[in-house]
């Protein structure tokens, strides 16, 4: 049973994505709950052009069925919340760190922008945020602790990560104390993975101008696979997963090398 509201967005527009139409009744079978609750959801997800009404449900528009970032928050949302704040607390006072997009990395921007201990030193900001992640800057823009800066490149609307040939030119200047990287998929034999290749080669860059390079993943993204290979495990410090995850997995990972931290 679906119950909270942005998780069933999130099944809705899954669903509308594998069928390409559904049906008001249906759904409310389908998700548990009442044909008015549908019939909100649905006018809610054509408001915001992700799908178009029809008499008794709806069809998909022409759009790429990559949950938007706000659909995407309440899946595994309190083990990205105690991996958030985990990973924030790994951050030194006068540190340069990276964080890509996704839902994980917006809890480790999150738990930093309320660090008591990184209030506005003297002599400036207490930190330095390096990001491709519009909603994480814009997050982060009004603290007066933290230096944001912003890669170029071209947005995608599916992630608010910026990608592309003018996202690369910062990212060659500058080194990063540590990045945090957001994926679709880490294994212990082949490494971390994104769906897009283009936000694979951003992160890429992102973990090769690092000093420490730490995969922040939920434990339904370990030992899985996705299209574009981020780094090589050899490359990854340290990983941050949740309680759930299985201790063999654990086990192949510290047998690379990478420390693992379950929180």
């Amino acid at each position: 049973m679906v119950v909270d509201r942005y998780e069933r967005l999130s099944a809705l527009l899954e669903i509308l994505g594998k069928r390409g139409k559904v049906d008001v009744d249906d759904l409310a079978a389908e998700l548990d709950v009442s044909a008015a609750t549908v019939r909100r959801d649905l006018d809610h997800l054509a408001e915001q052009q992700l799908l178009t009404r029809t008499r008794g449900g709806a069809v998909a528009n022409n759009v790429a069925y990559d949950l938007p970032l706000r659909y995407k928050t309440a899946r595994h949302a309190s083990q990205k919340e105690r991996i958030g704040r985990a990973a924030a607390s790994l951050v030194d006072v006068g540190s340069v760190v990276g964080l890509n997009g996704g839902t994980t990395t917006t809890e480790i921007a999150r738990a930093l922008a309320t660090r008591s201990d990184l209030s506005t030193r003297a002599d400036g900001p207490s930190m330095t945020v390096v990001t491709n992640a519009l909603n994480i800057a814009n997050e982060l823009a009004v603290r007066p602790h933290v230096k944001i800066v912003v890669t170029g490149g071209v947005a995608r609307q599916q992630s608010f990560e910026l990608i592309g040939p003018l996202a690369t030119k910062i990212l060659a200047e500058i080194t990063l104390d540590v990045v945090f990287i957001g994926v679709d998929a880490v294994d212990p034999a082949r490494g971390a993975f994104a769906h897009h290749e283009g936000e694979a080669s951003i992160n890429r860059m992102m973990a090769q101008s690092a000093r420490k390079v730490v995969v922040v993943a939920d434990s339904s993204k370990l030992n899985q696979h996705a299209f574009a290979q981020i780094c090589p495990v050899t490359d990854l410090h340290l990983l941050i997963t949740d309680a759930e995850a299985d201790p063999a997995t654990v086990a192949a990972f510290e047998a690379e090398g990478i420390e693992v931290q379950v929180v």
